[in-house]
């Protein structure tokens, strides 16, 4: 899986969870970058990841994000 296409599905899944219709991703773009993007939210996102790419990530591993970017290179990762 290439990483332009996690990218489409992680944007699909951000945009449903945080009501955003017009969300377009990149991997520069940090939480804070994105409306709606807190705690909450981060939980529910990080779910709803490991649900669409049918994986799971430790709590160390969710630490360790920084960015879109290291988002796509997990998931790609567990693939």
């Amino acid at each position: 899986m290439s990483k332009e296409s996690v990218l489409i599905r992680m944007q699909e899944v951000i945009k449903d969870i945080l009501d955003l219709d017009q969300l377009e991703l990149n991997r520069e773009l940090t939480a804070q970058d994105i409306d709606g993007w807190d705690s909450l939210a981060h939980i529910n996102i990080v779910v709803g990841i490991e649900r669409e790419f049918k994986c799971k990530f430790s709590l160390a591993e969710v630490k360790k994000l920084k960015c879109i970017g290291d988002f796509v290179d997990l998931i790609e990762t567990k693939q």
